[in-house]
């Protein structure tokens, strides 16, 4: 059901194709929106989810929001974090022998020199799976070609890889990792931007729980676990409000159909059967110390890094050879991703940079702060540039 909002005045009214939509959830969301007017505060909130984005823009949540209330969107598109050099490195292996694969929003991800895509247009062997088992099974029909599958995202798609590695794969599959922890990026943002409080991202605390977030309550930040749908990002603004109303700081679980304070413990357990924490480059913040994971030593055999390191170095230096005094159209993704700036202030934004011809990863992907704001109004569905 596609709910659509618009505020009068005071008056909230809301519109939906269902006649029967004033039972149940919109009034829901209709409660939770006058709960919030009737508490609104200056707030700076910050979610770290493209899945909230993609939910706020959608529904112009951002449009019946107090004045007073901003939210912004942190770091939380894992394709937009994925930096340049891992995007090298998998079109190395493909302009190398190898077959890559990797999910359709990583195709046209910008390296420092081109996309998987393009490498695929100058007959690479590239190719899109919607999961590592799909990889897998490409190996195992392909048994005389290297299969490297590149394994993206934050700690919701870590365990389909662990569990993967764990019952066996062919000798011809490798993993070439490129994932991220959440935590570590929260923190450092937590230290480096103006920013009130928080929304954690529901599917992450599906699986880690809601521990891992109380270092932010600790340091006087209001958080809360969030879903997905209209209500449940009301509901948590709603109960950070609560929580600084009462001058309390805390980590509440605004999602507990799904997350639980322990997380998902057979999900964990694999994880750390297969992977160890590591320091980590994020596109357009840096390097974040333990915000990474990398295989452990008894799984080298299956790391496309070390099983290929020698395979793949000449092609990579050629890549960025390549790529030295090109002319990048201006992109301030960097900024995007931590809060500092909003997509119409890039100059390309809706010009040189759309979906279709993406001058950088926040245009590509589905969760991409560009991408939404793009898609659902120029000003992200907010009314409000």
């Amino acid at each position: 059901m596609r709910r659509l909002y618009r505020k009068t005045g005071k008056l909230i009214e809301m519109a939906s194709e269902n006649p029967q939509s004033k039972q149940g959830i919109p009034e829901i969301e209709k409660k939770l929106l006058e709960r919030i007017e009737a508490s609104a505060r200056p707030l700076r909130i910050m979610h770290v989810c493209g899945t909230h984005e993609r939910t706020i823009a959608k529904y112009g949540l951002r449009s019946v929001l107090p004045e007073e209330i901003e939210v912004i969107s942190g770091p939380g598109c894992p394709v937009c974090v994925t930096p340049e050099a891992d995007i090298d490195i998998a079109i190395a292996l493909a302009k190398s022998g190898a077959s890559v694969v990797t999910f359709g929003d990583m195709m046209r991800v910008p390296g420092s020199a081109g996309s998987l895509l393009d490498a695929k247009a100058e007959g690479a062997d590239v190719r899109m799976v919607y999961s590592i088992d799909d990889a897998v099974t490409l190996a195992e029909k392909k048994s005389g070609q290297e299969v490297v599958f590149l394994g993206i995202g934050f700690e919701t798609t870590v365990p389909a890889n662990a569990a993967t590695l764990l019952r066996g794969v062919p000798e011809n599959f490798s993993l070439l990792v490129s994932q991220k922890r959440t935590p570590p990026a929260i923190g450092l943002l937590a230290r480096d931007t103006e920013v009130d409080a928080f929304i954690a991202p529901g599917h992450v605390a599906t699986i880690i729980g809601t521990k891992p977030f109380e270092p932010l309550a600790e340091q006087g930040f209001p958080t809360v676990v969030s879903g997905f749908e209209a209500y449940d990002v009301l509901l948590g603004i709603s109960l950070l409000l609560a929580q600084i109303e009462k001058g309390e700081a805390r980590v509440d679980n605004g999602y507990p159909r799904v997350v639980k304070p322990e997380g998902n413990l057979i999900a964990l357990k694999m994880m750390e059967e297969v992977f160890e924490n590591a320091d980590s480059e994020w596109r357009g913040i840096g390097n974040i110390e333990s915000s990474g994971l990398v295989l452990k030593k008894e799984f080298e055999e299956q790391d496309a890094a070390k099983r290929h390191e020698d395979f793949y170095a000449a092609a990579l230096g050629e890549i960025r050879k390549k790529a030295e005094g090109r002319d990048k159209k201006r992109c301030i993704c960097a900024a995007i991703l931590t809060g500092k700036a909003k997509p119409p202030q890039c100059p390309n934004f809706g010009k040189d940079c759309t979906p279709k011809t993406p001058a950088g990863p926040c245009m590509v992907s589905q969760e991409g702060m560009c991408y939404n704001w793009f898609k659902y109004a120029r000003t992200g569905g907010s009314g409000r540039a």
